[in-house]
């Protein structure tokens, strides 16, 4: 994976997503530089994940079974959306665990809703069992090249709409982890330029748990972001990208995450879900603490949450 390879797929994909805008704001670090918010939230779907699916169905085509997808709800709604854009029939394996409200949006959009099994894996699992029956074309959540290059396009858009509107340019991103295709292809855009610091709750931490191990491993996931960022064990791909360009992974609680997703809403009137305000309750708890004068980013990766649980 290029940054080559991610200004391809941007190519590919730009007519169909949104270029989502970039926020400057105070940090929440006492006379610390102001950081960078990158509004993935505003995606279509309502996150980041429509890069991905796009990018999945232009280059690898369906056939008449369609596509299927295991998805804890974003992805499963991101590929929803992209089916139903391009007129492909698509089939998404949901755990118990997804909210009500991903489960509305996948079926709004015209997917068929398979309901079962109490995590991501179960759901990925009775996946792989329909695509082997079928012939379904399978959209990988984040363990496929398609993925992590799709993915990887907001990270181009990011530092070039930074140079466009003259604002400086960023030092450090803190990016959430789930099964590591967003990270693996930030990363792999930013290749060494910009330092890349994953983020994960500590109930739900493959990544850290494979770099400490030197390779993926299965890990237990119990989270209010397991939805989004529940994934048992970090993709394959994605490990081999961030063991050469992750600089390292920090744990947030629940009850930061909970309090970095008050503090968008207050602060800059940002809905995010838990997983989506993963990375920014690095920063407000101190998880990260910048160093001085170090200029970072935060992307705020999904709003699939219902507004009234903010309140």
């Amino acid at each position: 994976m290029t940054p080559s390879d991610i200004r391809s797929a941007h190519a590919r994909i730009r007519g169909h997503i949104r270029r989502t805008p970039i926020l400057e704001t105070a940090s929440p670090v006492v006379g610390a530089a102001p950081i960078s918010l990158k509004l993935e939230c505003l995606q279509y779907s309502g996150s980041f994940k429509a890069r991905g699916a796009f990018h999945n169905l232009l280059t690898r085509p369906a056939l008449a079974a369609g596509c299927a997808t295991a998805s804890g709800g974003n992805h499963g709604a991101a590929v929803a959306f992209a089916a139903q854009k391009l007129g492909i029939r698509a089939h998404i394996f949901v755990p118990e665990i997804a909210t009500p409200a991903k489960i509305a949006k996948i079926k709004a959009y015209g997917a068929e809703a398979i309901i079962g099994g109490g995590s991501y894996a179960e759901a990925q699992e009775r996946c792989d069992q329909y695509v082997a029956e079928s012939g379904a074309l399978l959209v990988h959540p984040y363990d496929a090249v398609e993925t992590i290059a799709g993915q990887g396009t907001l990270a181009l858009e990011w530092e070039e709409d930074l140079e466009r509107l003259g604002l400086r340019k960023l030092d450090t991103v803190l990016i959430a982890v789930g099964g590591g295709g967003l990270i693996a292809g930030a990363a792999a855009w930013f290749a060494g330029r910009v330092k890349v610091v994953g983020v994960e709750p500590d109930g739900s931490r493959a990544l850290h748990a494979a770099l400490e191990a030197n390779a993926p491993v299965d890990v237990s996931v119990k989270s209010i972001a397991a939805d989004s960022l529940g994934a048992k064990r970090v993709g394959e791909l994605n490990f081999k990208i961030a063991r050469r360009f992750v600089s390292s992974v920090v744990l947030v609680t629940d009850s930061a995450i909970t309090q970095a997703q008050r503090r968008l809403w207050a602060d800059v009137s940002v809905i995010a879900e838990p997983g989506g305000a993963a990375a920014f309750a690095a920063i407000a708890s101190g998880a990260y603490r910048p160093e001085q004068d170090e200029r970072v980013g935060v992307l705020v990766c999904g709003a699939n949450a219902d507004p009234a649980a903010l309140a």
